[in-house]
């Protein structure tokens, strides 16, 4: 899931029996030397990981238990930097839109979450997580009684159709593609089975099946034992149909969760306010503690971190939702005794930021080697919340993805932390490549400012003619995501959507799937790639699997150079100090925000 604002899912290793699924999980730490030894906090990466099984119809039935200490009422305050790029749950694939998600939008399942970040797939408008059968070919879910969204209107498994059938419309670019792909044909395939809707036409039974109002049933020609928790993605929440503006529906949806849109001013602000049509009991995970949310947009972490270190005034009953502890104010926070873990919450999340090569425009490897080769990992990553906000990266795989090698080190990142500048030299020479302009594009944020700075020096010092061009962070995705987008370089993040390699290379690498909104941000289109993404995907061994994905990420490393790592990241958040029920989610790798309230 790309992470400007970031996307999520922790960690491991997916098995899966008839009938039953284990995943695993990784919780955050919390300690002050948590950020100082990083082979540890790798290994912990590894050793954090938690098998949990899939919830039944009682782990998915509601209401919640109540977080300790919590009481009604209150307003928080949320800082946010940028607005949310997207609002129709179908255009949603990045982190702050996932934690909007949780609170206005639901979907046939979810995860609940203990205090030590152990996840549970679980029924949300669905009874329980899913029925499988024919050797995990056929999932049926049932619906819940008497849901309703917002406006009082029922929901019922038309109403789940129009969600699913939406998603082939022209108009949905930017969410994900999972299940459309499993229904109607991989890679970009899905779009020319079904067009949508609009034509009139609905799936056929064959691949969706709704026998009455309260059943749906989905048909896939392979196994699909991962469905559970590729449907807790914000993508596949429900859009009654009765209510669907379609393309008008990214400024006014329309809720189910416990809080609702009242008020909102693009680039400026948003009002949430009570969902009184959300029934407690029909929901086992999310609270409705809070009157509302007020979300200011316009603040950088920098201005986000000082007024909440700060806590003054309405500053108590503030905090982050995909915010970060600035680098220049983390040793204020740290050092903070009265702050530092009581205020704050810090976990490894499953991200790697790296540089994509636009392949349609940088096309010698030789060429995207050196400037691998000359990456300033370190001084990047601190950039972006110091040793509390990332680790150098050593592989386009995160260390909580299954398969991840901290051996493997192609770049030398272990001993060259900050770049081989020398050795980037050398290939920009062999290559004759010295002069040679290229455009390199980044977020407008303060850290974006700041790392495009370092990045640009240093191709510049390799010889390189670097020209920067700042893009609306905000739109970020929406722009480097298209085929044609005019850039040369770019960074994007990426986590896995659940816990399996397989949400990472097909959607980064796999180039069937490149169009417009896609995720493959670097274009590239290699035959052995394309082919092994297909093999592997078919393959129901998870040990195999996950054996299979890690000799990939070497031969698309080695062999095509799509993108250079540059770090990991870890999140460090600071809360006011009215804010209660605060807990790092292993799900959104952020603040769990379905458990928030105001201490008074």
């Amino acid at each position: 899931m790309s992470i400007f604002r970031n996307r999520t899912a922790k960690a491991a290793i997916v098995a899966v029996a008839a009938g039953a699924l284990t995943l695993t999980a990784c919780g955050g730490g919390s300690s002050d030397d948590s950020a100082k030894d990083n082979s540890k906090q790798k290994e912990d990466a590894k050793t954090q990981s938690k098998p949990v099984q899939i919830g039944d119809a009682q782990a998915s039935t509601g209401p919640a238990p109540e977080v300790p200490g919590a009481k009604p009422g209150g307003t928080a305050i949320v800082y946010q930097e940028s607005d949310f790029s997207h609002l129709d749950p179908g255009q949603i694939y990045v982190s702050d839109g996932k934690l909007l998600s949780r609170l206005i939008f639901r979907g046939l399942t979810q995860y609940a979450e203990d205090d030590q970040g152990n996840l549970t797939v679980v029924g949300d408008l669905a009874t329980d997580a899913g029925k499988v059968s024919d050797g995990g070919k056929t999932w049926t879910y049932t619906l819940k009684d008497d849901l309703k969204d917002a406006n009082g209107n029922p929901i019922n498994s038309a109403d789940v159709r129009h969600t699913i059938e939406r998603l082939y419309s022209t108009f949905i670019t930017d969410g994900p593609s999972y299940l459309q792909q499993w229904l109607s044909g991989s890679g970009t395939t899905y779009r020319k089975a079904y067009q949508g809707p609009d034509k009139g036409k609905h799936l056929p039974d064959s691949v969706l099946e709704t026998p009455d109002d309260k059943t749906i049933v989905f048909h896939f020609k392979d196994a699909q034992p991962d469905l559970p928790q590729m449907l807790t993605m914000p993508g596949y929440s429900v859009v009654p149909e009765e209510t669907d503006t379609k393309e008008k529906y990214d400024s006014a949806p329309v809720a189910l969760g416990p809080y609702k849109i009242s008020e909102f001013k693009p680039g400026k602000s948003m009002k949430l306010v009570k969902n009184t049509q959300w029934d407690p009991k029909s929901d086992s995970v999310r609270h409705q503690y809070l009157d509302g949310f007020n979300i200011e947009m316009n603040h950088d972490d920098e201005d986000q971190t000082k007024t909440l270190l700060a806590d003054q005034g309405e500053a108590k009953n503030a905090m982050m939702f995909t915010g970060q502890v600035a680098t220049t104010q983390l040793q204020n926070v740290v050092g903070n005794k009265a702050v530092m873990g009581k205020r704050t919450i810090e976990g490894y999340a499953p991200y790697v930021w790296q540089l994509n090569f636009n392949m349609d425009r940088v096309k010698d490897k030789k060429l995207r080697d050196a400037i691998t080769l000359a990456m300033p990992s370190a001084s990047v990553f601190k950039a972006d919340g110091g040793a509390y906000g990332g680790e150098v990266a050593n592989s386009l795989m995160s260390p909580t993805t299954p398969g991840y090698d901290e051996k493997y080190d192609p770049f030398n990142r272990a001993k060259k932390p900050n770049g081989d500048i020398e050795a980037a030299k050398k290939l920009i020479k062999e290559g004759g490549f010295e002069g040679k302009k290229l455009v390199y594009a980044y977020g407008n944020s303060p850290v974006r400012q700041q790392q495009a700075v370092l990045i640009a020096d240093a191709l510049e010092k390799i010889g390189l003619d670097i020209q920067k061009k700042e893009i609306d962070s905000a739109t970020w995705y929406e722009q480097v995501g298209k085929v044609n987008n005019g850039y040369d370089l770019y960074m994007t993040g990426w986590g896995q959507d659940w816990p399996s390699a397989s949400t990472v290379f097909p959607p980064l690498y796999d180039g069937t799937q490149i169009q417009d909104g896609a995720s493959n941000y670097s274009h590239i289109n290699d035959d052995h790639v394309n082919s092994e993404i297909a093999r592997i995907l078919k393959i129901t061994d998870t040990d195999e699997a996950t054996k299979a994905w890690g000799e990939l990420n070497k031969y698309i490393t080695e062999k095509v150079n799509p993108a250079a790592p540059i770090y990991y990241v870890k999140i460090f958040q600071i809360f006011g100090s009215n804010i209660g029920g605060l807990r790092y989610s292993s799900d959104s790798s952020y603040v769990d925000v379905t458990r928030v309230y105001l201490k008074k």
